[in-house]
């Protein structure tokens, strides 16, 4: 909504916040990076999705985070899951079989072939990391 003379009564991050979280109405389950895809994924559990089971890359799986979470590691993340499973099992069980619906991460590395590296971030080839 805009007033004459004002911008919009919102900010781009969170239009598509909300944008995002609409999008999440018919998955089961995310796996949900840090950032503006956690407040997405977070926001389509408490209105569009309320079953939405969120999984994060620290192994928590079915986090209900009452606050958005600093980083994966935030212990809120493993205090409100369902289960908290080691990384190689959460990668090796969960994800290559495909039994993750969709993935909401943020773009912190992406190779130029659109790949995303969820787990390091380097610099460029030749500098020192």
């Amino acid at each position: 909504m805009t007033r004459p003379g004002t911008g919009p009564a919102w900010t781009s991050d969170e239009l598509m916040e909300v944008n995002a979280a609409r999008a999440l109405a018919g998955a089961g389950t995310c796996f949900v990076g840090i950032g503006l895809p956690s407040t997405a994924a977070n926001l389509a559990r408490r209105t569009a999705n309320p079953g939405l089971v969120l999984v994060y890359e620290s192994g928590a799986i079915g986090a209900r985070p009452g606050r958005l979470p600093l980083s994966i590691g935030d212990g809120e993340l493993a205090d409100t899951a369902d289960a908290v499973v080691s990384v190689p099992e959460l990668f090796n069980y969960w994800l290559q079989p495909g039994r993750i619906d969709v993935g909401f991460l943020g773009a912190a590395q992406l190779d130029r072939h659109a790949n995303i590296n969820t787990t390091l971030v380097r610099t460029a080839p030749g500098r020192p990391d």
